[in-house]
């Protein structure tokens, strides 16, 4: 499997839990010789967490990249009519990117990336992370399971016994996905188990 030659936009909205799962992607895909374009959300920009601060993970998305993370409207806009990425990765993409997108709203520099990318009829492919997927965003999530140009990271519930309504990607599918987008494919199977301990 090979990028050569092509441009990713990796965009990084604040499921923080998932950040230490999401960057070994994005590491791949510079492995695999993608031009990888770094985007943050404002609250991967600006919030210090247990798992990480701030300044923590703009850091290793650099040392990654190579490039300084895109945090704001006015530096993404141009991805649009510049026609910059053949194919933009939310990931994580919470709840809240997930309904934001779903009902037209660009209010950050993620979002807007979506929206230069999909003026443009190219892909944007989405790897959830959201405790709600199964309750109040279903409908956000069934929208843009229907969205031309979007396609998703292939999901599961994550912790069905204690979390019934939350799902989150496979990560670890993010290179794949992305080039069956570019091709106009959704991965299949998009339904998959998440986690699953089958010895209890």
């Amino acid at each position: 499997m090979s990028f050569a030659g092509l441009t990713i936009g990796f965009a990084m909205t604040g499921s923080h839990c998932t950040h230490d799962e999401v960057l070994p992607q994005m590491q791949r895909l510079v492995e695999m010789e993608a031009k990888v374009v770094p985007i943050i959300s404002h609250t991967v920009a600006t919030v210090d967490s247990r798992f990480g601060t701030a300044e923590y993970w703009k850091r290793k998305i650099k040392e990654i990249t190579g490039q300084e993370p895109l945090m704001s409207i006015p530096e993404v806009e141009p991805l649009g009519p510049a026609k910059t990425l053949d194919c933009l990765v939310i990931a994580p993409c919470t709840g809240n990117t997930l309904s934001r997108l779903a009902n037209a709203m660009t209010d950050g520099p993620v979002l807007m990336a979506a929206k230069a990318q999909m003026r443009n009829h190219r892909p944007v492919v989405l790897a959830i992370s959201t405790n709600d997927a199964l309750g109040l965003n279903a409908k956000n999530l069934a929208c843009l399971l229907t969205t031309k140009d979007v396609y998703f990271v292939p999901f599961g519930q994550d912790a069905p016994e204690k979390k019934p309504k939350s799902m989150v990607a496979r990560m670890e599918l993010i290179p794949e996905t992305c080039l069956s987008a570019i091709e106009g494919r959704q991965l299949q199977p998009l339904i998959v188990e998440k986690y699953r301990d089958f010895t209890s």
